[in-house]
């Protein structure tokens, strides 16, 4: 992949949605978790949460790309992409429950915990689709870290009168995985020799899937709520 080539600007649009879609909910962890602080350790909390956000982001990052060239990891990201999109369509609209705190250290560690799980579906998202090009996994850092410092209120509202986003994004995810599990190297070779159209329908299934499932997934928890 180069700069400049179609694939490289087709992977840079995944890596700008994953982060929008993703990205957003880090700011909104921040704004909750120091929320009954005191103006001043206010300032202080929100500093410190973006500044590991944003470490964590760069860690977690190149260490899933390194973990993603080992055979069948792939594999197991693909699954772990798959489920994290299925979450996101079945759990499109919800809240999270961050703790608020009027501590300072309890706080920045609620938005420590939050972020490093948050981030994992960010990283994976962004490593995946980069497929381990140096300069687009820099483009996703570069796009995620604004996002998370100047929030994404703007963001979850139009989520929110547009949900058929999360399905976009949730869709994504599943389009990836297919992408990536169809290229782990423990079954590559086995594919290009015997079902090399298989590159052609993966990711597709995988965004059908994804789909599919979240939206059973979310008609079901709506019909056990109402009984």
């Amino acid at each position: 992949m180069e700069f400049g080539t179609p694939q490289f600007w087709f992977a840079a649009l995944q890596i700008v949605l994953i982060n929008i879609l993703l990205s957003g909910d880090n700011a909104v962890v921040i704004g909750l978790a120091c929320r009954n602080l005191s103006p001043q350790q206010r300032k202080h909390g929100i500093f410190w949460g973006i500044l590991v956000a944003i470490v964590l982001r760069i860690v977690l990052t190149f260490f899933a790309v390194s973990l993603l060239s080992n055979p069948y990891l792939k594999l197991a990201g693909g699954a772990l992409l798959l489920g994290i999109g299925v979450k996101l369509v079945a759990e499109r609209g919800g809240e999270r429950n961050v703790k608020a705190s009027d501590r300072l250290l309890a706080a920045i560690w609620t938005i420590i915990v939050a972020d490093l799980v948050m981030s994992i579906d960010n990283v994976m998202g962004v490593a995946a689709a980069a497929k381990g090009y140096i300069p687009l996994i820099v483009f996703g850092l570069a796009v995620s870290i604004p996002i998370v410092v100047l929030g994404s209120q703007m963001v979850m509202g139009l989520i929110a009168r547009f949900p058929v986003l999360v399905l976009a994004g949730g869709g994504l995810l599943g389009y990836i995985a297919g992408e990536m599990a169809i290229e782990d190297p423990a079954i590559a070779p086995w594919i290009a020799a015997n079902a090399a159209k298989s590159s052609q329908w993966a990711p597709a299934l995988g965004f059908a899937l994804v789909v599919a499932v979240g939206l059973g997934l979310s008609r079901l928890r709506k019909a056990h709520k109402a009984r």
